[in-house]
């Protein structure tokens, strides 16, 4: 299942610099796994220490957050849309 990946400007050092990298995964847990097997050092940067998915990250499938679907065990299908996208706040 290729999946594509939209990467945030401050993780694309991870990416060789490609804002959109396509991964493999039958999941968003799967999908981590693939990013980190083909951008060493990447998973660390979107999970903490105990692999739960970082609090000021969200991730979309197809424009649906996962938080909203089954998290990381979220199924991803051929074609899939997963955007990775850096929480903001302001006041």
């Amino acid at each position: 299942m290729t999946v594509k990946v939209l990467v945030p400007t401050a993780l694309q050092k991870f990416t060789s610099d490609k804002a959109t990298i396509e991964c493999e995964g039958k999941s968003i847990a799967e999908l981590l796994d693939a990013l980190e097997v083909s951008c060493p050092g990447v998973k660390a940067r979107l999970c903490d220490d105990s692999g739960q998915l970082r609090r000021f990250l969200n991730f979309y499938v197809n424009d649906e957050d996962i938080r909203f679907l089954n998290g990381t065990e979220t199924p991803l299908a051929d074609g899939d849309q997963v955007s990775i996208v850096p929480a903001v706040a302001g006041g």
